[in-house]
């Protein structure tokens, strides 16, 4: 492979600059949606619904994740055609927060779906090119660094809508606003002061029968979606049913216990897996992290289908939130590496992120099937065989290049 220019001058790494300013930009993502989709929007159906709130949540979480899915294919697409990712991603955060705000003035249920809608395209405007511009400006051997850099971002979306829900900090319609603005300081800086290295070979356009021979076995791009999505399906289920869980054990739960567990998991997470996606990176094994945490996570779903106590039940979750949770970083950040062409690069990381978005689908009918005839043990047990079934996936392949 021809070396890079950096490369040439002995520049061999991504700016320690761009990769925490991208991380930021990541970390504004994550803000963009998390406080909104976990929080803000909920309270706001719940009290325009009139007793309907269930279903009109439903409503908002089905027609969301579909357009989610589609805009994020079309947008990586359209930025690796007109080779812009700055552009769309400007105009997605312009738009996107523009829409968010606007949904503080809904004054039907109607008009919020549509919001909605039009809000998780133009998000995703943002989105797909942000994946995308890691990829053209981080190399292989840093791949692991910046799954770690990565894992603050949930943590740090978690943490904004516990900022914005302060009593007494914002009205309800501010918290919107304020939301919309704390994106725009996270995103910017790394368009406006980045100055990203240039590394040629990341960018160089791979014919297709050259792509399946240079950049890994195309097997490995499959096995990892399906990793993924075999994960995140657990990962959503646990996000909608972890509390009522808990609540099927011990009657004494309350519901910031669960919330003080989920904080202590994603802070330990953090340098867990900065240390982990180094140590992937000083020894050029990218997958290995991926099956071991995998294998945890599988685990710790079966300790959670064997619990009959909370302080079980607890530990459980908590391995189970650390393991996933490192996962998914590394994952976000090794996907990168395998992806066989760079010049479509946006429009495959959309592809992925169906792995994100088709969980929230698929898991309330998997649930329902479950739960009434086996109870949450029952489900738990499917989803730790889902689980170690991603990471037989990911154990059984080739190591890529």
């Amino acid at each position: 492979m021809r070396k890079s220019v950096a490369a040439q001058t002995g520049s061999d790494r991504q700016s320690t600059r761009f990769m925490l300013l991208y991380a930021l930009a990541a970390a504004g993502g994550a803000m963009a949606y998390i406080p909104f989709l976990t929080i803000l929007l909920p309270v706001r159906v719940e009290a325009m619904a009139d007793g309907e709130h269930i279903s009109w949540l439903a409503y908002c979480a089905f027609a969301g994740a579909v357009a989610a899915s589609l805009s994020h294919i079309l947008f990586g697409w359209l930025s690796d055609r007109t080779q812009n990712r700055g552009g769309w991603i400007v105009a997605g955060l312009f738009l996107s927060c523009t829409f968010l705000v606007a949904m503080s003035r809904a004054g039907n249920l109607g008009l919020l779906l549509t919001l909605l809608v039009a809000w998780q395209i133009s998000l995703n405007m943002m989105l797909a090119p942000l994946a995308a511009l890691a990829g053209d400006f981080v190399p292989d051997r840093q791949k692991g660094l910046l799954g770690g850099l990565l894992a603050f971002s949930p943590a740090i979306g978690a943490a904004s809508g516990a900022l914005v829900t302060i009593p007494g900090f914002a009205a309800a319609d501010m918290r919107l606003a304020i939301v919309a603005a704390l994106v725009a300081l996270c995103v910017l800086p790394v368009l406006l002061f980045g100055r990203p290295r240039p590394f040629p070979e990341l960018l160089e356009p791979v014919a297709k029968d050259a792509g399946r021979r240079d950049r890994g076995p195309r097997n490995l791009v499959a096995r990892m979606w399906l990793g993924r999505l075999l994960v995140q399906i657990a990962e959503a289920a646990l996000f909608a049913y972890l509390y009522i869980w808990l609540r099927s054990i011990s009657s004494d739960i309350r519901d910031d216990d669960a919330a003080q567990v989920f904080t202590v998991v994603l802070v330990v997470a953090v340098p867990a897996t900065l240390f982990v996606g180094r140590w992937a990176d000083r020894n050029d094994r990218p997958i290995m992290p991926l099956v071991i945490c995998a294998a945890i996570t599988a685990a710790a779903l079966l300790v959670m289908a064997t619990a009959t106590a909370l302080p079980l039940a607890m530990v459980g979750y908590g391995l189970f939130g650390f393991a996933s949770s490192i996962f998914l970083a590394l994952h976000s950040a090794q996907t990168l590496r395998v992806l066989p062409r760079p010049q479509h690069r946006g429009r495959d990381l959309g592809f992925f992120n169906l792995t994100n978005t088709v969980p929230s689908l698929v898991m309330p009918g998997l649930t329902l099937a479950m739960v009434p005839l086996f109870g949450f043990a029952g489900l738990f047990a499917l989803l730790s065989l889902l689980v170690a079934l991603a990471a037989l996936l990911l154990a059984t392949v080739p190591r890529p290049r």
